[in-house]
């Protein structure tokens, strides 16, 4: 098959169509293309596969090419040709499963789907392109034309980078939904376009001092209440909010004002959407045949078969593609857990068992090594956080070492161990403080991000504040106290929007968060509380710089189950650096309260959760405390403190060496 090589442009960079008098006229593939394909190695195949705009011959046109190694016939079918059957047929590249062609006079924004009769019956599939960079707003779905052209102003954003190291920089991410983050009341309750929620959540997440935001999926999704976690155009932003330009403006607009951005992968399954990838060229392609690990009854989805290397090389195309085309951070990928065994949430005789007779799914850990070994050869500087919620081995761990890979893994067990103690009563917490401690014993096992996402504040579990037991000022100095102890605790930050405020409802995707609400003082004081835990979190290294290592994290005293109080040492990598956090979680004031610390001197209050400005009682320490040469907790100095009710204290040691410190310290105290 030798080519002609005409040149031809393809909108980002030029390519070649190459000239085959068998099967194809025209072909943005090669035989190496279609070798990766087959090997589940190929991790660009969003290039070659779908729609790309092109010219060749003089001629402006698409070139169209998708796989479905059991069709009988393919046809591509749009607005351009009135969706003609036969109008436009594909060819078949060889045995290689790829059918292709080249329409004319063609141009971005035009609308169609590819029309595949299956080789076992003459039934017509009308399919969505899997790799389509744009589709129509759902009910419609039709993909669309599009390229993926943007003029990009984050270059100071990617050079810096480069140069983190994540594990040891502050990680705190504001999780948001982009469809019910903010709405516009005024125009019948319409959610913001990407490029309106740019400039409004860039100012907002920058005030408040997170440094990452990480958006619910974004991917086409036919529905709005899956948020995004049912989706059928993997490479296609959803259209509700605009186009995928607008999407990368959104990207752009955080990064230039110093925000990371987070994007929320599902490598898991898919919906049983007619037009999407269910049963696709009329027979199991993407999924397995066998309905043992066909369907999850979970969620009633499809399960991607990685056993199949086409599989893998589309869902590791994909990934890098958000990351490369969208200037990502991070991923997140969902349920993880479901990828790694094959009976997770189900019943006997729901999953089959694996070549060696175990439970766990070796395709998928194969997959995700290998995705991890492609990210890390291109993008060292980019994060991914897993959803996963077993013990299984070194989730975050080197795949060098056997590991997956993942930079960090989700606390799923802390996050469900301290929210259920946090709603428990007050007369009940004394039996239970072993929730809160247990972490302890596996905190440092992996790479940590604790969260309190959106799973926790839906379907009934009632939001953070209302899960917190007492009359109303009990709930918003709890819910101060929590964040405390979130924010003392060794491992990165992640908080659901509309808790860093305390929203009273269960978080709703078909209206706003309660802004409302910030004209309230508790509420406000609890936004204040937030800004300066997270100002607190990025300025002192202690509090972030061993979040992986524990060296990091030391014990004071974690037996005090009569008054319910927790006391901990954090510390950075100087040896004289520390800072002290005592959480009380019982209500009523500790007076002459004493607290172990390993040095003589003055130890500042840098934040208090019950101070007035947080909407507390005002009870505290006067600013700090000089620690006394009497030993306790095994220390040789002790503080005698005033702890008050439902709080959360974070003192910082003033050595000799750092008192060029105290203006800094001063500042944040007073926020």
């Amino acid at each position: 098959m030798e080519p002609l090589s005409p040149l031809v442009e393809t909108g980002r960079a030029t390519a070649v169509l190459a000239r085959r008098t068998n099967p194809s006229p025209l072909s943005l593939l090669t035989a190496e293309d279609l070798d990766q394909l087959a090997r589940g190695e190929h991790s660009s195949l969003y290039e070659k596969l779908g729609a790309h705009p092109v010219r060749a011959w003089a001629e402006e046109g698409v070139y169209f090419a998708v796989w479905a190694p059991q069709a009988a016939q393919v046809s591509v079918v749009g607005d351009f040709n009135a969706w003609e059957t036969g109008a436009h047929p594909l060819r078949r590249w060889r045995d290689s499963g790829v059918w292709e062609t080249f329409v004319p006079h063609v141009s971005r924004g035009a609308y169609y789907k590819f029309r595949i009769v299956p080789a076992f019956n003459a039934q017509l599939l009308d399919k969505a392109d899997p790799f389509a960079f744009r589709a129509e707003v759902p009910p419609r779905s039709a993909s669309v034309v599009w390229d993926l052209d943007y003029a990009w102003g984050d270059s100071a954003w990617l050079e810096e980078r480069r140069t983190r190291n994540w594990r040891a920089r502050p990680i705190s991410i504001y999780e948001a939904h982009a469809g019910s983050w903010m709405r516009v009341p005024e125009e019948g309750n319409r959610w913001l376009t990407y490029r309106e929620l740019a400039p409004k959540l860039a100012a907002y997440v920058q005030e408040t001092g997170f440094t990452h935001v990480e958006l619910l999926p974004l991917t086409e999704h036919p529905f709005y209440g899956s948020w995004g976690y049912q989706p059928t155009g993997f490479f296609a932003p959803t259209g509700r909010y605009g186009a995928p330009q607008d999407l990368m403006y959104l990207v752009d607009c955080l990064h230039q004002q110093g925000i990371g951005v987070i994007f929320d992968w599902v490598p898991l399954h898919f919906p049983y959407d007619g037009f999407g990838l269910a049963r696709f060229d009329g027979t199991c392609l993407y999924e397995h045949e066998d309905p043992r690990n066909h369907h999850h009854p979970e969620w009633g989805s499809v399960l991607f078969d990685y056993e199949r290397p086409e599989v893998r090389s589309f869902l590791l195309s994909n990934a890098l593609f958000w990351l490369r085309h969208y200037h990502v951070d991070g991923l997140r990928a969902d349920a993880v857990s479901f990828m790694l065994y094959r009976d997770y949430c189900r019943k006997p005789g729901q999953w089959s068992p694996n070549r060696n007779g175990g439970r766990e799914n070796l395709d998928a850990v194969t997959f995700l090594r290998q995705l991890h070994e492609g990210i890390a050869s291109e993008f060292p500087d980019v994060l991914t956080c897993a959803e996963e919620a077993t013990t299984y081995p070194q989730v975050s761990g080197p795949t060098r070492e056997g590991g997956l890979g993942f930079t960090f893994k989700w606390d799923m067990g802390w996050m469900h161990d301290t929210l259920e103690y946090m709603s428990k009563p007050f007369h009940v917490r004394r039996g239970l403080l072993n929730k809160l401690t247990f972490r302890m014993m596996y905190a440092f096992s992996e790479n940590f991000v604790l969260p309190l996402s959106h799973d926790e504040v839906v379907h009934c579990k009632r939001s953070l504040l209302n899960k917190l037991p007492g009359n109303p000022w009990d709930k918003f100095a709890g819910l101060r106290l929590l964040y405390g102890y979130l924010y003392g605790q060794p491992g990165k930050k992640l908080l659901f929007m509309g808790g860093e405020f305390g929203q009273r409802g269960e978080w709703n995707h078909e209206r706003s968060l309660d802004w409302h609400l910030l004209h309230e003082p508790a509420h406000s004081g609890v936004q204040r509380w937030i800004c300066d835990l997270n100002r607190a979190y990025t300025q002192w290294p202690a509090l972030h710089e061993l979040d992986c290592d524990p060296a990091g994290f030391e014990w004071v005293d974690c037996h005090d189950h009569t008054n319910q109080t927790l006391s901990f040492l954090r510390k950075g990598r100087s040896s004289d650096e520390a800072v002290l956090v005592v959480c009380h979680f019982l209500p009523g004031v500790l007076r002459d309260y004493r607290v172990g610390v390993p040095w003589p001197g003055s130890w500042r209050e840098l934040l208090n959760s019950d101070a007035r400005e947080y909407g507390g009682s005002g009870a505290g320490n006067n600013g700090g405390a000089t620690s006394e040469e009497h030993g306790w907790h095994d220390r040789p100095y002790s503080l005698n403190l005033t702890v008050p009710p439902l709080a959360a204290l974070f003192f910082v040691y003033e050595a000799p060496r750092a008192e060029g410190r105290a203006a800094e310290v001063e500042e944040l105290s007073h926020g």
